[in-house]
């Protein structure tokens, strides 16, 4: 007798082994319908999967992110049937599901067209038409080799080549169409009901600039048409706040490669909202008792092996540079030098909490194939502080650090978050006792707040647990910001101590944090959220003066000097253009407030007043216009 536990905890029994698709159809039909694959005993496999043991049974379903990969991934390879179909002689690499759909990465000399994209499109149509069943074949390593050798799949046999020579090995077949792969798979091409082929990129194999340059064709599907066109439209919105056209647009920052991929620069707009944010940061830190310091942006090599950079981290840093005979590192981290700056003295329990701050820049190796715009960079400002405590004033400090982390994303706009607990790693740093320790005094001080938050089971970092925020945004979207990250790895590294009550030299814990995440990245979530619209305090260009004649220019540059004073950030318009162009140039801009003046504003000491997004708010003397700009601050 087999016996499965189902998805509401109840057990049916079998006599005789039994496929997963029955088993979903004996225990709602209706689900049996939408279900995609089968998570027997926490493994995902095709809902044909035989059971034949007793075993805890779910069905995943396209509302799921087990059931979105499977959908995904065997869409990825319908693409590639349809490719092999119309390019016989491209070769396959790899063609996995991600986030939001799927890719696959073809060798191909010729690069893939818009043509050629509505040809595949159309191919895989008629491919789901004909619902073509994925059949799973389990080979050894021997017979594996010989398929794809037969096949001439290079990418396949060197995949091949990494595998143990006695783990069981799986291919899966739909039509003429073979693929090395572990799967699972849905049941048949006729479950993808709606495709659209978004863009093509290039992409080195195995991410290794070293190796060849592939040909990537990105894609999305879903069960109906109607999410495909939800999706398009989310695209479509998406890409007007892509914060690379908004950065262009509004001329606040570029990268070029002449400078260097992934190095940002700064333009004076950019630049002047970079500073407002800096500095409220660092008002805001100075308010609650944090120290201001400066480290440099090298190391000797030393510092980078006690830290344990070196072992763990290397192929993320840059190579290292000789000075006097001597090994130095550009940092990829801040850390190092905030430790080394508690360390040049002795400390005692009555100084401590001491909390450290930076805006400090750090550099790391960032493959060219990830780099994307201001979100992944290969160098950018850190928010970075480390609290050093005792163990009696860690849930103290953690809820401080929540409170103000919420605070400060608040007064930029954000409303929405999303908050994660990451625990203990297999792989990891530390006593069981201070993981334990650390971990319930996060998710004390979550719970204290009243803050709801999901547990990522074994998703700290190794050398201790964490608390991420993310931001939601209006269309859904999850951007990473504040981490709030222990540490039991740099204070033994270190030997990090202070004096406690009975004169004996005790070890601190210390508390990772960045706000902000990074000044780039959060520069970035800032466009995007606010779509360009920054609030006014953020805004390069808060005013705009538009003289309607030459004649009025005299006066509007007297407005100016006054408004200046008040300490408001303003531009000039005196082009010899018509109005309504001016009009429409400053609402491109997304200046919040322009001022418009014409012989009547002059004749009776007005100003007539704008605001980007809402329109004409009347005539006024510049008193009223004054107070109303100081109400939207």
């Amino acid at each position: 007798m087999i016996k499965v536990t189902l998805p509401d905890g109840s057990i049916r029994e079998y006599e005789k082994p039994v496929k997963a698709l029955q088993i979903a159809q004996d225990f709602d039909p209706e689900l049996a319908e939408k279900s995609l694959c089968a998570e027997v005993n926490d493994k995902l496999v095709d809902i044909t999967y035989t059971i034949d043991e007793d075993a805890k049974i779910n069905f995943p379903t396209f509302e799921t992110d087990e059931g979105k990969e499977v959908y995904w991934h065997s869409t990825a390879h319908l693409m590639a049937q349809a490719v092999k179909q119309l390019f016989p002689s491209t070769k396959l690499a790899i063609g996995p599901a991600i986030e939001q759909g799927f890719y696959y990465d073809f060798d191909r000399e010729e690069s893939f067209t818009d043509e050629d994209l509505q040809k595949i499109e159309m191919k895989m149509k008629e491919l789901i038409a004909q619902s073509l069943p994925y059949h799973r074949t389990e080979l050894s390593k021997a017979e594996a080799i010989e398929l794809f050798s037969e096949m001439n799949e290079t990418y396949k046999l060197e995949l091949l080549e990494d595998i143990p020579e006695d783990e069981i090995i799986s291919s899966y077949k739909q039509g003429d169409f073979i693929d090395l792969c572990r799967g699972p798979h849905l049941t048949d091409t006729g479950r993808i009901k709606a495709i659209k082929l978004l863009r093509t990129s290039g992409a080195y194999w195995r991410g290794d600039e070293k190796n060849k340059m592939l040909k990537r064709i990105y894609g999305i599907s879903f069960p109906t048409e109607k999410e495909l066109a939800d999706y398009l439209q989310f695209l479509n919105e998406a890409m007007q706040r892509d914060h690379r056209k908004l950065g262009k647009d509004l001329d606040l920052f570029s990268i070029n490669d002449e400078v260097g991929p992934g190095l940002v620069l700064w333009h004076p707009k950019g630049a002047m909202v970079r500073h407002l944010i800096e500095a409220y940061w660092k008002e805001q830190h100075l308010k609650k008792g944090y120290q201001l310091v400066y480290t440099p942006h090298i190391g000797r090599a030393s510092l980078w092996e006690t830290s344990g950079h070196l072992g763990f981290y290397k192929e993320n840093m840059y190579s290292k540079m000789d000075i006097e005979g001597q090994d130095y590192y550009i940092k990829p981290m801040n850390c190092p030098f905030h430790i080394s700056i508690y360390n040049s003295s002795l400390h005692s329990y009555r100084e401590l909490p001491i909390r450290l701050a930076e805006l400090g820049t750090v550099y790391r190796y960032e493959r060219s194939g990830v780099l994307h715009g201001l979100m992944r960079v290969r160098g950018f400002t850190q928010d970075d502080a480390h609290i050093i405590c005792t163990p009696e004033q860690m849930d103290s400090e953690v809820e401080k650090l929540i409170v103000f982390s919420l605070e400060m994303l608040k007064a930029f706009g954000f409303k929405e978050f999303l908050i994660y607990l990451s625990t203990q790693p297999e792989d990891c740093v530390g006593k069981k006792e201070d993981w334990d320790k650390a971990t319930a005094s996060l998710a004390a001080s979550l719970e204290k707040l009243g803050l709801e938050y999901k547990v990522d089971e074994g998703g700290g970092a190794f050398y201790g647990p964490k608390i991420d925020i993310k931001i939601k945004d209006a269309l859904g979207r999850a951007w990473q910001c504040t981490t709030i990250q222990f540490d039991f790895n740099e204070p033994e590294r270190f030997d990090m101590t202070y004096i406690g009550a009975d004169n004996t030299a005790h070890r601190p814990y210390m508390i990772h944090r960045a706000v902000l995440g990074s000044v780039e990245r959060f520069f970035a979530t800032l466009l995007e959220y606010h779509s360009g619209n920054l609030p006014l305090w953020l805004a390069p260009v808060q005013i705009i003066l538009i003289p309607i004649t030459d004649a009025q220019i005299e006066y509007t540059r007297k407005i100016e000097e006054q408004l200046l004073e008040q300490g408001f950030r303003c531009e000039f318009d005196a082009r010899s253009e018509k109005m309504g162009y001016k009009i429409r140039a400053a609402e491109k801009s997304k200046i919040p407030f322009m001022c418009i003046i014409g012989k009547n504003e002059e004749a009776n000491n007005q100003v007539t007043l704008r605001q980007h997004t809402v329109g004409d708010l009347g005539a006024m003397n510049l008193e009223e216009a004054i107070s109303i700009l100081r109400q939207k601050l």
